[in-house]
């Protein structure tokens, strides 16, 4: 591991290719044995540093159509926070169950789930059948797992019926020194940005453009209202910049006066507070308050100049959902990827029903999708929101943190790479757009 990390921090990546490949590698793990670790607690009181271990763990055969890849940099998203407590389920249950598909797959159903849906780093080996990368090639990769073989997933990668996200719902993912993803799982690293930055979009940069941009989602368009939940965070900063990069009107939803002033710093203009202003959207465990509703409603109008939202970017879920669907225009869009706060959601249908309004499931981005988010990424039109990197061997305590709602967007693990600021080839971009890249550190 050593000699392959000397050849990457030389700059000389083609050499990786005439290395060996280690055995094994150091990676975050879950373990099957501690799968009812939290059983009887409250999901808030779950805590992900029991619970994720650093393992030495054996290097998985390659396979045809798999790249092998040193990850320099990997982040941590609200799927690993998941992964760690066990919610909704163990994953080992999806392990299992991809694990029955083939002979091939088989490889994934083991007693510990290397996590992490988020790199960026070098290829080392390709499986047979790849032509696309070769060892050697600095690449990011976009989290969707799919074996095409059925004719449902031929329109839209996401409806195929074998779909899955790799490091959530498949072995071997990115919170690790080495990890195996599908090679149409690749892309081109952004030349602009160190390692920790080029891994932070992946997940949540597709997932926003999905869900915001494209026409599978809610195919925003230029003046439209967009109301963003957590506009902050891993998914509502890309969602952000999104909305402001597409001429549409982004209302930014935080929870302190420093997230407000993150999103300032964006660009945006129109936020609202909803811990300074009060809203409690539920009065007990079962009873809503539509009062609550009418008065967030309100207060969207008041800043819009009367305008309510054309689109509601919901991912909270259950806490948030009714107060979404109360306040989304007639003929408004509510688009939900997540529902990190619950996912029975409860809303009133008479709101929906009768005045035209849409809720669009969205899940991830395909393939293209993925690649037109990294491409904004690489051209400088979008920017990572990394606020703070951890080493790989504190990943449990960033993921503790982002349980806890501890973090500004994006958390990153320095996987392989001994220190931040590493890999940046384009310097001249990079100064263009610096303020940008940085405006989420340090706060």
């Amino acid at each position: 591991m050593k000699q392959i990390l000397d050849a990457i921090l030389s700059g000389d990546t083609a050499a990786v290719g005439a290395l060996d490949v280690p055995d094994h590698y150091r990676g975050i793990t879950v373990h099957a044995d501690e799968a009812t670790l939290f059983e009887g607690l409250d999901s808030k009181e779950k805590d992900p540093r029991k619970s994720l271990h650093l393992d030495d763990v054996p290097t998985p055969e390659l396979g045809p159509g798999e790249a092998l890849v040193a990850v320099m940099a990997s982040a941590i998203n609200y799927n690993t926070v998941w992964t760690s407590i066990f919610e909704p389920v163990s994953t080992f249950s999806f392990l299992k169950r991809y694990g029955k598909l083939s002979p091939l797959t088989a490889r994934h159903d083991l007693p510990y789930h290397v996590v992490g849906s988020d790199l960026a780093g070098v290829v080392l080996r390709t499986g047979p059948g790849v032509n696309a990368w070769q060892p050697g090639d600095e690449v990011v990769a976009h989290c969707l797992s799919v074996e095409l073989e059925s004719p449902d997933g031929h329109n839209d990668t996401m409806l195929d019926s074998e779909q899955r996200i790799w490091g959530f719902e498949t072995n071997f993912g990115g919170l690790a020194e080495l990890a195996l993803v599908k090679s149409n799982q690749l892309m081109p690293k952004p030349d602009h940005l160190t390692w920790e930055e080029a891994a932070s979009p992946g997940l949540v940069n597709s997932t926003a453009y999905r869900q915001l941009v494209s026409a599978n989602g809610a195919n925003m368009k230029q003046g439209d209202v967009v109301l963003i939940w957590g506009a902050s965070g891993g998914l509502g900063s890309y969602a952000t910049q999104f909305a402001l990069n597409g001429g549409a009107i982004p209302v930014c939803v935080v929870s302190s006066p420093e997230k407000a002033e993150i999103c300032r710093a964006m660009g945006a203009s129109l936020i609202i507070d909803r811990s300074a202003e009060g809203y409690r959207f539920w009065k007990d465990e079962t009873t809503q308050d539509q009062l609550e509703w009418k008065r967030f409603g309100a207060r969207i109008r008041e800043l819009t100049g009367g305008d309510d939202p054309d689109i509601v970017f919901e991912h909270p879920g259950r806490e948030t959902f009714g107060a979404s669907v109360y306040v989304a225009r007639r003929g408004g869009t509510i688009v939900t990827c997540a529902s990190t706060s619950g996912f029975l959601h409860e809303y009133d249908n008479r709101y929906l029903w009768m005045n035209l309004k849409r809720i669009i499931g969205s899940h991830f981005a395909n393939y293209r999708e993925a690649w037109e988010a990294n491409r904004l990424i690489a051209k400088g039109m979008v920017h990572p929101t990394v606020s703070k990197v951890y080493p790989l061997e504190e990943t449990a305590q960033a993921a503790y943190d982002v349980h806890r709602n501890l973090h500004q967007g994006k958390v990153g693990v320095l996987t392989l790479a001994p220190t931040e600021g590493l890999g940046v080839r384009n310097t001249a971009l990079r100064e263009q757009h610096a303020d940008a890249i940085n405006r989420f550190r340090n706060r």
